[in-house]
């Protein structure tokens, strides 16, 4: 035997004002549950605190920018196939100049290692 509980609709206001709240629910939009993960977890006792935008120095955001320029596919590579990684991905100017200056010959398996060839510092 199956129980009826007769109209569920409330009308048009009340079900659009309704279907708003619960719309983060079940989209995964702001607010609702589904984004819970993407919160960060705090830092433990004896980490630092976590920082998003601003907290690299100079000096590794410019290792950033320059790994951002070379695709894991050139790496392992020499100084050609970076060069050429670089152009494909779009590199500015200075960042070609860069890698231009590193000696012919010397294979570099990770961008740290053409960051030191470069003789720069994190």
């Amino acid at each position: 035997m199956v129980m009826e509980r007769g109209n569920t609709k409330h009308g048009p206001r009340l079900d659009g004002e309704m279907e708003k709240e619960v719309r983060g629910v079940v989209q995964g939009t702001a607010g609702g549950r589904a984004e819970e993960w993407k919160e960060a977890e705090p830092a433990g006792e004896d980490q630092p605190p976590a920082t998003i935008h601003g907290g690299e120095s100079g000096a590794q955001e410019e290792l950033s920018r320059l790994g951002r320029h070379i695709g894991p596919s050139a790496l392992p590579g020499d100084r050609e196939a970076l060069l050429a990684s670089a152009r494909t991905l779009g590199a500015p100017d200075d960042v070609l100049a860069a890698l231009d200056r590193l000696p012919e010959g010397t294979t570099y398996d990770t961008v740290v290692e053409i960051w030191d060839a470069l003789g720069q510092q994190v």
